[in-house]
Formats: structure tokens, C-alpha cells, sequence
């Protein structure tokens, strides 16, 4: 999705390692170590308003070729659409413990971000929560709990609505409750992964929606789906 990184208020500075810039800077410099070449593969616009439509969940989009992009660890893996492309960003040191995977789509907007690395600290806020959708991760289910899931919903707090898909340390509750800080605890470190949404990325729930029964939507749930960690 294209547009400026929304950074919202309750992801704490390390959480926000997500972006890559980010990840350059949990250890001072970081470098690019690799990057799996890009072709062509639709994209969906999320940007515009939409209506509900009773034909958009009916018909899913077609099944895309997928790859699989394992860390240099060999810990932690996801697949992702074939016609995208994998950058990986590592902090200094040798072996560094901290890196950043950044899912690029075929017209060179980046689409995610899969972290693996030390230890996070989160914080959050009270926030009203609307949940679209939510499923256990079954490549994570033998991490300690609360069990890793993929969550897609939007967060209100005041007027301001914050929409996130990513991985969430447990099943996101709907109503009143805390921001989620989506940290997943994983062998000795953690795992933190999120959709790049630019800021005020759909104009309401419905858009949203639209949205997540598309090519795009579909592609990038189905990317958290399969992390997993061995």
C-alpha cells in the first residue's frame, strides 16, 4: 500500500524495529544481505471508499504462486506471493542477533515487515477495538503463550481510527480494551510482524473489508499465516 508509514502512538521505539529503518537502527548500522529478485503480481488499492458487497468474500481471489524465505538463522520462516521480492536488513555485529525482513510488492512498494531478534519491550493505550478477523498461527503453536494469531481489525481511540494487520499475542478481544503490542515470544527472542499501512489507509470499515477479500488482502494473511518457527 503506498503512501507514508503510519507510526502508530502505542508501538514502543523497539517494536517499531517492524520498518526497516528501523531495524538499521536497534544496533547503529545495518546493511542489506539479500533480496530475492521481483516480477510482475497485482496489487489491490486500498485507498478507496467501498461499499459491502454480499459477492466480495464469495469471490476469493485466485491462488498466487508463493516462495518461501527462511532467516539467516533458520529459525523463522514465511512464504510470500512468487512475483514479490524479500530484502533482508541485520544489525551490526557478527553473528547479528537482530534482523528485519521487508516484503516488497512487484511495483516496489513495501508491503511488510517480519522482525526476529532480541527481547521487546511494549506499551499501549485504552483503546475501542473492531475485530475483521482473526486465526491462530499454526507454524507458532508450539511457542510459549499466549499463542501466536493473525489479527486484522482497527483500533478507535477519540476520533482517530489506527487499522493493523499483523501478528498478535493472542486472539484481539473487540470492545474496550488495551492497544496490542504484537510481540510473539519465539526460542530466545521474538517475532513481530506487520502490514505497512499508510495513514488513514481506508475510508471506513467497509473499504477495509473490500480490501481484505482482495488480491492484496488476501495475499498478505496469508504471508502471516505462514510464519513459523522451528
Amino acid at each position: 500500500m503506498k503512501g507514508t508509514l503510519m507510526r502508530p502512538a502505542f508501538r514502543a521505539p523497539f517494536v517499531s524495529a517492524l520498518a526497516a529503518a528501523a531495524a538499521l537502527s536497534l544496533a547503529g548500522c545495518g546493511a542489506v544481505v539479500s533480496a530475492v529478485p521481483s516480477s510482475t503480481s497485482p496489487a489491490a488499492s486500498a485507498t478507496a471508499s467501498a461499499s459491502p458487497s454480499p459477492s466480495a468474500s464469495a469471490s476469493a481471489p485466485a491462488p498466487v504462486e508463493l516462495k518461501t524465505y527462511t532467516f539467516p538463522n533458520g529459525h523463522v520462516s514465511f512464504k510470500y506471493p512468487a512475483g514479490w521480492k524479500v530484502e533482508l536488513f541485520t544489525g551490526s555485529g557478527s553473528p547479528s542477533e537482530s534482523a528485519t525482513a521487508t516484503v516488497i510488492d512487484a511495483g516496489g512498494t513495501e508491503q511488510a515487515t517480519v522482525y526476529s531478534g532480541p527481547v521487546a519491550d511494549g506499551v499501549s493505550h485504552p483503546v475501542t477495538r473492531t475485530v475483521f478477523e482473526s486465526a491462530p498461527v499454526s507454524g507458532l503453536a508450539a511457542q510459549p503463550a499466549p499463542a501466536a494469531h493473525y489479527a486484522f481489525y482497527v483500533d478507535r481511540m477519540d476520533t482517530n481510527a489506527t487499522y493493523r494487520m499483523h501478528l498478535a499475542a493472542g486472539a484481539p478481544k473487540p470492545g474496550q480494551g488495551s492497544a496490542l503490542d504484537g510481540i510473539i515470544r519465539a526460542g530466545n527472542g521474538v517475532i513481530l510482524a506487520d502490514v505497512k499501512f499508510i495513514e488513514k489507509p481506508f475510508a471506513n470499515d467497509a473499504a477495509a473489508k473490500s480490501w481484505l477479500a482482495g488480491t492484496e488482502g488476501q495475499a498478505l494473511k496469508a504471508l502471516l499465516l505462514s510464519i513459523s518457527y522451528s
